[in-house]
């Protein structure tokens, strides 16, 4: 008898490394290119100081799943007051609807770009895909099938080296912070905490360990204490490489627009085909159909992690079964809303709201509503009736209550210069 082949590296990443990739979705791409074109290269150290907080805040995430067995909301419904339990997760829906419908314009708005036609009909056209896809089909395969087209990222990459680029200036502005007291500054750096450390994204990954748990038939580590050690160890593992290409990726895209856009005197980003105009200098006149493919393939990933991560809260918050891999028939109230998620999101697009600015203010609202999420999260890691023995390291402590401060100090800094 063979012995079975050891898993290769990429083999070994899972629920990490998927929410990483979604994490670089339509409202990011929106947010990383406006933010390019308004500042340049003067907002990209956001990306490489934030990357330590968003780490260990998703290292947190999936630690409570994978621990415990039981979701955040599911956590919070156990331990919590229910007024604590309602507000993270109405907090939770509303920021996801009006994700939802960002991404889905976005998508709506890339189609039009290439097609012509109506954005509504597209708009809706793709909520109802995505809704269909996520309910008949395992999203196991759906995400396989879709990963592929994640790779369009890599054309902001290319991008950076087929333009001119000030690497001395570009390089000083990821290592020095810049600072500039403005309400648009303060926005763009809240915009960017909330599409890097985003609220769905907690509730994904949590989840996405539970089911990995199921499909692999292992007990949470509160009942098989001796696996932590190991578990623990690929958690981070599988985090810190996704979140790092998630970064990484997004410093290339606000390189991408500042060298493209920004040099060009373009520091509003109003339509799709602006945003495309970035795309240029490697694509030339097929740069239209190079951002509409990524717009679209990060949309098709990341739509139905929004509209999941809703769905577990709701149900947990209920006590209802709670599974990607159920049916509709025993999950009814799962995939009830992941049906009115999606469509309320699609059925924004009536409102007129503008595509590509929507992108920008949904990564506001996630950087608002990020912060009392993240302190119910941690709350609960370092609660023993919750976690046991394997409560939150005091490195992985600091850590996350300085994310969480950084969150409440952004917040803050933008109400203030608002007024």
């Amino acid at each position: 008898m063979t012995e079975p082949r050891p898993k290769s590296f990429l083999a070994k990443l899972g629920p990490g490394l998927i929410t990483g990739a979604a994490d670089d979705d339509p409202s990011g791409i929106g947010t990383y290119s406006q933010v390019g074109a308004q500042f340049g290269y003067g907002l990209s150290w956001s990306l490489l100081y934030s990357l330590p907080f968003m780490t260990v805040i998703q290292d947190v995430s999936a630690q409570i799943g994978s621990v415990t067995g039981r979701g955040i909301a599911a956590n919070l419904r156990r331990h919590y007051p229910k007024p604590i339990l309602w507000a993270a997760v109405l907090l939770l829906l509303a920021a996801n609807v009006i994700n939802l419908g960002a991404d889905l314009s976005a998508m709506g708005a890339a189609m039009q770009m290439l097609l012509g036609g109506k954005i509504v009909a597209y708009t809706l056209g793709f909520g109802l895909v995505c809704l269909l896809l996520e309910t008949f089909l395992s999203y196991h395969r759906y995400a396989a099938v879709l990963k592929f087209t994640t790779l369009s990222l890599f054309a902001y990459v290319a991008v950076v080296f087929a333009v001119h680029v000030p690497w001395g200036q570009a390089i000083k502005a990821v290592l020095i912070p810049h600072i500039e007291y403005s309400t648009a500054f303060a926005t763009g750096f809240v915009a960017i905490l909330g599409t890097t450390i985003s609220p769905y994204l907690f509730f994904w990954q949590a989840a996405q360990e539970i089911e990995e748990g199921r499909r692999s038939h292992t007990k949470p580590l509160y009942a098989a204490p001796a696996k932590a050690g190991p578990e623990m160890a690929r958690i981070r593992r599988d985090t810190l490489v996704g979140m790092t290409f998630s970064n990484i990726v997004a410093i290339f895209i606000v390189f991408a627009a500042a060298a493209t856009l920004h040099v060009n005197g373009i520091t509003t980003i109003e339509t799709a085909s602006q945003a495309a105009e970035a795309l240029r200098p490697i694509a030339g006149r097929f740069a239209s159909l190079l951002f509409a493919f990524g717009i679209i393939g990060t949309g098709l990933l990341a739509v139905p992690v929004l509209a999941g991560s809703a769905a577990y809260a709701v149900s947990e918050m209920l006590g209802r079964p709670a599974s990607l891999d159920s049916t509709p028939n025993r999950a009814r109230l799962f995939y009830g809303t992941i049906a009115m998620t999606t469509l309320a999101g699609a059925l924004m697009q009536y409102a007129g709201i503008n595509p590509v600015r929507a992108l920008y203010w949904s990564a506001v609202i996630n950087g608002i509503l990020a912060a009392p999420l993240m302190a119910l999260m941690m709350l609960i890691v370092t609660n023993p009736r919750a976690m046991g023995h394997l409560t939150l390291g005091r490195r992985g402590i600091v850590l996350g209550w300085a994310a969480t401060a950084v969150m409440v100090v952004a917040t803050i800094l933008f109400f203030v210069s608002l007024f």
